[in-house]
C-alpha cells in the first residue's frame, strides 16, 4: 500500500528525481564553511527558546508592585514588563536558563554571520554569480544586529532604557525625517508607553519573519548554484570536491546542531549574562555605570564616545553631534559592503563568473581595506569600554579617550600597510617556488619525498611547523631583497 502511495506521489511530482539529486549533491568539507550552519542552528534555538520566554513576558510599561522571590525588589514599583522579566528569571521552573541560551544565542548567532561574512569578503566568494547571496547575507546581519537591539531592550531595566534613550536621540538626530521616524517608531516622545508593545512585535514577529524568509531564500540559492571551494587536488570550476549531502553530510551537520545546542545550554547554564535585576528598572533620572551593550553594538556606542563633541550648522540647519558617528558611519560603511561585490567588478573588470575561492594574499589590496577596516571597527569596539578600561588600569578616561581616537586613524593604516606588504610578500614566495618546482621538477620531486639532505626534506620532516618556519624565513628574505633594491 505504501508502495502504491509513494509511487502515485512520484508520478504526480516527480518527486523521485528530485530526491536523488538532492541527497547526491556534493558539499566541500572545510570547516570554513560551518559558520554559516553555526549561525543557522542558532537561529533555530533562538525560535524555540523565544516562544517559551512569550508564555510569560508581559509587552507592558504599566506600573505594578513586584513581589516574588528576589527579595531586594519587593515591594517596589516596576513596569509590568520589567516585572515579568525579574518573575521569569526567579519564579519560573527553567525561566533565567531559557532566557539566558536565548540571550547566549543571540550573541552566538550575530558573531557566526560576521565570521561567516569575513570568509566570503577574504575569499571572494561574493563574485558572479552570488552578488544576490552577498546582498542576502549582508541584510541577514543588519536585521539581526537590529532584533537583538529590539530583544535587548524589552526588559525595561535601566540599562536597556539608557541604549532605547540613545537609540532615539540618534533617530531624531537625522535631519529632516528624523524626528517624525522617531514620533512613529516610539508612538510619541522618548518615554512613550507604547514603545515596549512595538518592540515586543518587532522582535517576536515582523524581524523573526523576514529573517527566516530571506534565510530561506539565502539556502535555495546556495543549492541551486554550484558550491564555491577552495583550490584543492581535483577542483575545478566545473566541479565540486567534498562529501554527498547524503548520509556524511548530513551526519555530520546534525551533529553540529546538537554541538551548537550543546555549547549554547552550557552557557545559559553556568554563564550569566544580562542580570536585569541588578540593574533594576528604568528611571528616566538615572545612569548605570558602567553601561555597556551586547558586542554587536559596542562599535556604535564606541563610536559615539570617541567622536569629539563638534557640531555643525550647513545651510542654516545644525547637525547635532551624534548624526556622524551613529548615521553617516555606519551608512557609509554598510552602503559599501552592500555595493562591495559590484564595486571589486568595476575595479579588476572581471566578470566571469567564479566558484573557485581566492586566497587572501591572492588580492593583496582587498585583503589589506578588510583588514583596515576591521581594525577600525575593533578599535571603536574598545572605545565602549572606556569607562572599564580606565578602571582596570587605573588612568583617567580622557587618557584612554584621547589614545583611542588616535589609534583609531593609525592602527587600520599600519594594519593594512602590514597587512598588504605581507599578503604580496606571501604571494611573490609562491610564484617563487612554482617557478623553481617548474625549473627543476627532479629536485621539486626529491624534496617533496624527504629526501636526504634538501631543504624539502627537512621541512617534510618537521611538518607544519617546518612549513611555517620555511615561510616566515622565505617572507622575510623577500622583504628584505625588495628593501635593498
Amino acid at each position: 500500500m505504501l508502495k502504491k502511495l509513494a509511487a502515485w506521489i512520484d508520478d504526480r511530482l516527480g518527486a523521485a528525481a528530485f530526491a536523488e539529486e538532492a541527497l547526491n549533491k556534493v558539499f566541500p568539507d572545510h570547516w570554513a564553511f560551518l559558520l554559516g550552519e553555526i549561525a543557522m542552528y542558532c537561529f533555530i534555538v533562538l525560535v524555540a527558546t523565544g516562544v517559551f520566554l512569550t508564555f510569560f513576558f508581559d509587552a507592558s510599561t504599566a506600573k505594578t508592585v513586584y513581589s516574588g522571590h528576589y527579595p531586594p525588589l519587593n515591594g517596589s514599583d516596576v513596569s509590568s514588563a520589567y516585572g515579568s522579566v525579574v518573575r521569569l528569571s526567579f519564579d519560573i521552573r527553567m525561566g533565567l536558563v531559557i532566557r539566558q541560551i536565548h540571550h547566549w544565542a543571540a550573541v552566538v548567532f550575530i558573531a557566526a554571520i560576521v565570521a561567516h561574512l569575513c570568509r566570503i569578503f577574504f575569499t571572494s566568494a561574493f563574485r558572479r554569480p552570488r552578488e544576490i547571496n552577498w546582498v542576502l547575507g549582508m541584510t541577514l546581519m543588519v536585521l539581526s544586529i537590529f532584533n537583538g537591539f529590539t530583544g535587548y531592550s524589552l526588559p525595561d531595566d535601566l540599562l536597556s532604557g539608557v541604549g532605547l534613550r540613545i537609540a532615539y536621540s540618534i533617530a531624531i538626530s537625522i535631519p529632516f525625517i528624523g524626528p517624525w521616524m522617531a514620533f512613529l517608531v516610539f508612538g510619541g516622545k522618548f518615554g512613550s508607553p507604547e514603545i515596549i508593545g512595538r518592540l515586543f512585535i518587532i522582535h517576536v514577529l515582523l524581524i523573526p519573519a523576514a529573517i527566516a524568509g530571506i534565510l530561506g531564500a539565502h539556502l535555495a540559492i546556495v543549492w541551486r548554484q554550484k558550491h564555491t571551494q577552495f583550490l584543492i587536488p581535483g577542483a575545478l570550476e566545473s566541479n565540486v570536491v567534498g562529501e554527498r549531502f547524503w548520509p556524511t553530510y548530513a551526519t555530520k551537520s546534525v551533529g553540529l546542531f546538537f554541538g551548537v545546542a550543546a555549547v549554547l545550554s552550557f552557557l545559559g547554564g553556568l554563564v550569566q549574562i544580562n542580570p536585569v535585576w541588578v540593574y533594576g528598572p528604568y528611571a528616566a533620572a538615572q545612569v548605570s555605570s558602567p553601561a555597556q551593550p551586547d558586542w554587536y553594538l559596542g562599535w556604535l556606542e564606541g563610536a559615539l564616545r570617541l567622536f569629539p563633541a563638534w557640531q555643525f550648522r550647513i545651510f542654516g540647519l545644525e547637525i547635532p553631534n551624534v548624526f556622524l558617528p551613529a548615521v553617516v558611519l555606519p551608512g557609509i560603511t554598510f552602503g559599501l559592503l552592500y555595493a562591495w561585490p559590484f564595486i571589486e567588478a568595476w575595479r579588476t573588470g572581471d566578470h566571469a563568473p567564479h566558484h573557485i575561492l581566492d586566497r587572501p594574499r591572492d588580492r593583496p589590496v582587498h585583503t589589506a581595506l578588510g583588514m583596515a577596516t576591521l581594525t577600525f571597527y575593533a578599535v571603536l569596539l574598545f572605545g565602549g569600554l572606556n569607562d572599564l578600561v580606565a578602571k582596570w588600569f587605573q588612568l583617567p578616561v580622557e587618557s584612554v579617550t584621547w589614545t583611542l581616537r588616535i589609534l583609531g586613524i593609525v592602527l587600520p593604516i599600519l594594519v593594512g600597510w602590514l597587512t598588504y606588504r605581507l599578503m604580496v610578500a606571501l604571494r611573490m614566495d609562491a610564484s617563487e617556488r612554482a617557478r623553481h618546482a617548474r625549473s627543476e621538477p627532479a629536485l621539486a620531486a626529491a624534496g617533496a619525498a624527504g629526501a636526504s639532505g634538501g631543504s624539502g626534506s627537512g621541512a617534510a620532516r618537521w611538518g607544519l611547523a617546518g612549513f611555517v618556519a620555511a615561510g616566515a624565513l622565505g617572507t622575510w628574505r623577500l622583504l628584505r631583497r625588495r628593501r635593498e633594491e
